[in-house]
């Protein structure tokens, strides 16, 4: 905003503050100790009263946002903090100031982030639910916080809009999918039970009225001995559905548990035994119990998209999946790209009608473009543009396929087609943290800073194990926006998240 009218912006910063801001600080005996550009350190002699001012600010302000136009509207963040200060002069120092700044960050974008401090104080005083989004590691702190995010009844008016259901997770029933066990005795059959995993985690994500931490993020928990409210505290999640998979010949035996975050217990349990053919309907049948044990109600094109796709010939589907474990997995390399286009291949040979596997083949190309692995990478995303244009004409449900093509989409530079790509990928999937991300980084492509970073806040939230990867995006979204400070902060807390990445490693095993 300053960028393009400087003065106006800070008439109309000026005007926020007199006509709203300094009045409830005033009402709510707080003091302005001092502000940084369009940052304000507040302080109270009540953790109530901040929080409440806190609550005021940002209804009115969404208020006020609701009635300006788009380019206008000015979303603040606010983190409330109870602890120890130094006062030196007319400022204030400490851990206490530290925190607060921290949970400031945390914030979406028009609400409000407090620290466990401030919620034992408060938590019986307010009108307002406080959503547990467990501890989170932040700079400069030596121990996690434990944060709780003030839920103020949707998201706020004038937020900056995103995609067709990407909205923040709000008050939606939110749910981890931990890894399901192999129980098999084989670890060959670990890419079988991871890949019903991840398909049962695509398909809840299909469900806009659900939040679905991401597969990268759940899968940190895979062969570990884990405590479920212990993962939703830290995934800041009220659900987790865990489970089994027994693979033997032709039959598999399927459980699954949802279980309760906040206390433990178990909402709903099943048993499944069926031949492999079967396979599509049990998943069908986990998500469609989900969704009735957390009274989310599915729309009919939801529905749709969650019951289309997919191949009566299972070994294709094998194949497929060991293709997808090939590729997707931590380790890229020449040798697993070979092995997984092999995979992908046959599927294809076997049902010449199956798109995932044709969308697997042109996300591995297109990866083989990004890594140079084959003797003619040039080619590759040529390749990756052809198989994905095919996968899409065999299934124009399948979100996947629309993320490769807008990735494909990027490389060539054709920025439109990139946006368009994304937008279908997230009105299948509106959980789809890649397709999140993605979307963001093409606003940062085409010049449009200030719209990528809802969505690249949004990925981080859905997806927080990649994080530092996400972090850089944001951090350019910044940066090209010309907010220099906020761009400096974000690159600083990537490296201290990850010191050893870079945008390459993005590129070739985060945007899958």
């Amino acid at each position: 905003m300053m960028a393009a009218d400087e003065s106006g912006t800070l008439a109309r910063l000026n005007a926020l503050r007199a006509e709203l801001f300094d009045g409830k600080i005033v009402a709510h005996d707080g003091r302005i100790v001092k502000t940084t550009g369009d940052g304000f350190l507040v302080e109270f002699a009540s953790v109530v009263d901040a929080v409440r001012c806190a609550i005021e600010v940002q209804v009115a302000m969404a208020e006020r946002a609701a009635s300006v136009a788009e380019n206008q509207r000015m979303i603040f963040r606010i983190g409330v903090n109870l602890g120890d200060i130094i006062a030196e002069a007319d400022d204030i120092f400490g851990d206490g100031v530290n925190v607060a700044a921290r949970l400031e960050g945390l914030a979406e974008p028009g609400g409000i982030c407090i620290s466990r401090a401030a919620r034992d104080q408060v938590r019986d005083k307010l009108d307002h639910e406080l959503r547990d989004m467990g501890e989170i590691a932040v700079k400069n702190i030596p121990r996690p916080v434990h944060v709780f995010e003030v839920v103020l009844g949707g998201a706020p008016a004038g937020e900056p809009t995103m995609a067709a259901g990407t909205a923040a997770g709000g008050d939606k029933p939110s749910i981890v999918v931990l890894p399901f066990d192999n129980m098999s005795g084989d670890p060959e059959q670990e890419y079988f039970s991871d890949g019903i995993t991840e398909d049962i985690i695509t398909d809840l994500s299909k469900v806009s009225g659900l939040f679905v931490i991401a597969r990268n993020s759940a899968f940190t928990y895979k062969n570990k001995s884990i405590n479920v409210p212990d993962v939703c505290r830290e995934f800041g999640v009220k659900f987790a559905l865990e489970g089994s998979i027994r693979k033997a010949g032709n039959r598999v035996r399927i459980t699954a548990q949802l279980i309760d975050g906040s206390s433990g217990g178990h909402l709903w349990a099943e048993r499944y035994d069926r031949d492999l053919t079967d396979i599509f309907e049990v998943q069908d049948d986990v998500t469609q119990k989900i969704v009735a044990a957390l009274k989310v109600t599915l729309s009919d094109a939801e529905k749709s998209v969650i019951a289309g796709g997919g191949t009566a010939n299972m070994a294709a589907h094998d194949l497929f999946l060991k293709g997808r474990e090939l590729i997707w997995g931590s380790k890229k390399d020449r040798e697993r790209f070979e092995k997984a286009t092999a995979c992908f291949r046959r599927a294809i040979a076997l049902d010449p009608n199956y798109a995932s596997p044709r969308a697997g083949l042109a996300g591995a190309y297109l990866l083989d473009y990004q890594n140079r692995w084959s003797d003619a990478p040039e080619n590759s995303i040529d390749e990756a543009d052809r198989l994905v244009g095919e996968a899409i004409a065999l299934d124009d449900k399948e979100p996947f396929a629309h993320l490769v093509a807008c990735m494909v989409a990027m490389f060539r530079k054709d920025l439109a087609r990139a946006a368009r790509a994304a937008d279908t990928a997230l009105s299948l999937n509106p959980n789809y943290a890649h397709a999140i991300g993605a979307r963001g980084a093409v606003f940062i492509y085409a010049g449009e800073p200030d719209k990528s970073i809802p969505y690249i806040e949004q990925t981080i939230r859905l997806d927080p194990n990649s994080r530092d990867q996400y972090l850089h995006f944001l951090a350019t979204a910044y940066f090209v926006a010309g907010d220099y400070m906020s761009a400096a902060e974000k690159y600083r807390e990537r490296i201290a998240v990850n010191p050893a990445t870079d945008l390459c490693t993005y590129r070739a095993s985060k945007i899958f």
